[in-house]
């Protein structure tokens, strides 16, 4: 009873430099928000907003 409404904790992942500067192209370029490209991939919207900082 105590998982009730609660979800477990996702495990800490981890990405290479590639993939980050790939997902960075992809808010510079302007055809998604950030939350869009947050959510294609499946990433959290302050993770990948740090990342373009």
């Amino acid at each position: 009873m105590e998982s009730m409404g609660r979800k477990k904790p996702r495990p800490r992942r981890s990405f290479t430099s590639e993939f980050k500067a790939e997902i960075v192209e992809l808010c510079r370029r302007g055809d998604r928000s950030v939350g869009e490209v947050a959510k294609d991939f499946d990433l959290t919207e302050t993770a990948v907003r740090d990342w373009v900082k």
